[in-house]
């Protein structure tokens, strides 16, 4: 995740100690804060365009139970994970989700929620705010229509809306997480408008990663210049936004060259600030300290992945081991690769200036996109003289 609100206005943000301070102490110590993504479930009542777990509308016979799903948060805990990161599929889904989130929290996990929103009613709300979730993540792909016609469902804006609603009511921090594509990349402005009116707490741009159902989908992927000016967009209107009072916490996800992008513009507006991003950038150690490194995933069988968007590669499952075994002990190939990503990865990214706050991009979208996990990744929007090869 890349904070535009920290690095291009300078504002401090609560996930500033796990995203910055916490990495710059793994950059020393060697040992990375740890986020695990799980995917209690593959069912869904949506049908999104883009769904990296290709949902479906009934939950799978082989889903981990309730027991199974209990012992893996006793072990994450006892590992003491930076957060747990609860999604779908839409978790709610699951009818012993509370029951699940209740018992993460009172082990003491840092606990969120990631849900498309359409299935919080007041009561459902009141009993999240109970099960000590801190966060809620609610999907919403533009408004009114556009959302619903890309999410596949009509009415899905008007009950993420509701559920929005329900979780302010009480007392619940929210977020909206977007997906940039062709279709929803003109939402940007009317989204961070919808955003300030509510007094919603965080915005979160996803960039589109063609997996599971968004692989087969046509003509969603935006070009390498579309890219840079969606992004240049989401910067205009965060600032503008924070010089007229108005606070929100800005976050793009799946593009760790957003970062370097930050750091390029300050550079041409105010050296010192650039310097002070850069050394952020350089803490957090960009991709390189993501996948398969400080992101794991679990799928709603126990499937270990490298993170959520890896899921046609397994490197093990908990039914079978320990979560700490495939994490922490694995022989794979392909783990071992990303943890020394430098050493593996070629072409335009190996001989990039920026590397050190970039990471090396995206990987899982080069094994997608191109077939080669460690070639150069392919959503990199900055010029040749950009990253010095001009």
């Amino acid at each position: 995740m890349v904070n535009v609100t920290r690095l291009y206005c300078g504002v401090t943000c609560k996930s500033d100690e796990l995203r910055y301070e916490g990495k710059g102490r793994a950059a020393q110590t060697g040992i990375h804060p740890l986020v695990v993504v799980w995917n209690v479930t593959r069912a869904c009542n949506l049908k999104c365009a883009h769904c990296y777990s290709d949902s479906r509308p009934h939950r799978s016979e082989d889903e981990l139970t309730t027991e199974e799903a209990k012992a893996l948060i006793g072990e994450l805990a006892r590992l003491r994970i930076a957060r747990l990161l609860v999604s779908g599929g839409e978790p709610l889904m699951r009818a012993d989700l509370l029951e699940l989130l209740k018992h993460a929290s009172s082990s003491g996990l840092d606990v969120a929620l990631s849900t498309n929103g359409t299935l919080i009613d007041n009561d459902i709300a009141v009993k999240l705010k109970a099960s000590g979730v801190r966060y809620v993540g609610i999907s919403l792909d533009g408004i009114g229509e556009v959302n619903d016609k890309f999410r596949g469902v009509r009415g899905a804006f008007e009950m993420a809306l509701n559920g929005i609603e329900n979780c302010k009511r009480v007392g619940l921090r929210v977020g909206i997480r977007m997906t940039l594509t062709s279709y929803t990349v003109s939402q940007i402005e009317p989204v961070f408008e919808f955003a300030l009116s509510n007094g919603i707490d965080r915005l979160c741009f996803y960039h589109f990663i063609p997996s599971g159902r968004g692989a087969l989908a046509s003509g969603l992927e935006l070009s390498p210049l579309q890219t840079r000016q969606a992004v240049e967009r989401i910067m205009c209107n965060t600032i503008k936004a924070i010089r007229h009072g108005a606070f929100v916490e800005v976050l793009t996800v799946g593009n760790p060259v957003d970062g370097a992008f930050i750091y390029l513009k300050l550079l041409s507006e105010d050296g010192e600030r650039a310097n002070d991003a850069y050394k952020l950038l350089r803490y957090s150690g960009g991709a390189a300290s993501g996948s398969g490194v400080g992101v794991a995933c679990i799928d709603h069988v126990g499937n270990v992945h490298p993170d959520q968007f890896w899921w046609h590669y397994n490197l093990g499952n908990v039914r079978s081991n320990s979560f700490y075994r495939v994490w922490f002990e694995s022989e794979d190939e392909l783990l071992h690769k990303l943890r020394e990503r430098q050493k593996h990865i070629y072409g335009r990214c190996a001989r990039c200036r920026l590397f050190e706050i970039c990471g090396g991009g995206m990987r899982v979208r080069a094994d997608i996109v191109l077939g080669d996990a460690f070639a150069s990744d392919p959503g990199c929007y900055l010029s040749d003289e950009e990253i010095g090869l001009g």
